[in-house]
């Protein structure tokens, strides 16, 4: 994929996390937090199972999982655990704190998973400006808490 396009498209869903949480809120607000996080998935689920279906191999590959290592089957699990929170704390942050906290939070753990060459990704230095689009990020995450 040309990599204006994937960065395009990673734009374009991003911004849905933004909609997402307070969506997920509303509906929580009606049904219960965890309920909300289960229809949530529970709809994704089934598009996926559609596309999974469709897409070549089908279901036939998903069998491999039992030869994976532990660490690389709780996406499932991390996701679940993100929306249930967000579910909550955007009632207190509002849909620009949740993704400024959001991406404050997965830009710094992917410096470190760089640093360290965590899960199969390429070990990549921390450097003193990445430190600083960390330090500056967190800022604007406080900025945009507190607005």
């Amino acid at each position: 994929m040309d990599r204006g396009l994937a960065v395009l498209l990673t734009a374009v869903v991003g911004g849905m996390l933004a909609i997402q949480s307070p969506i997920n809120s509303g509906l929580g607000k009606s049904i219960g937090t965890f309920q909300a996080a289960f229809f949530s998935f529970a709809t994704g689920t089934i598009v996926l199972a559609v596309i999974a279906g469709l897409a070549r191999g089908g279901f036939g590959q998903i069998a491999e999982v039992r030869t994976l290592a532990p660490q690389y089957l709780v996406g499932g699990l991390l996701g679940a655990c993100y929306v249930s929170t967000v579910l909550v704390t955007v009632r207190t942050l509002g849909a620009g704190g949740i993704v400024a906290a959001s991406i404050a939070g997965q830009l710094t753990m992917s410096v470190i998973v760089d640093q360290f060459g965590l899960l199969g990704v390429d070990q990549d230095p921390i450097t003193a400006p990445k430190l600083l689009g960390i330090l500056l990020l967190a800022v604007g995450t406080l900025l945009v808490v507190r607005g």
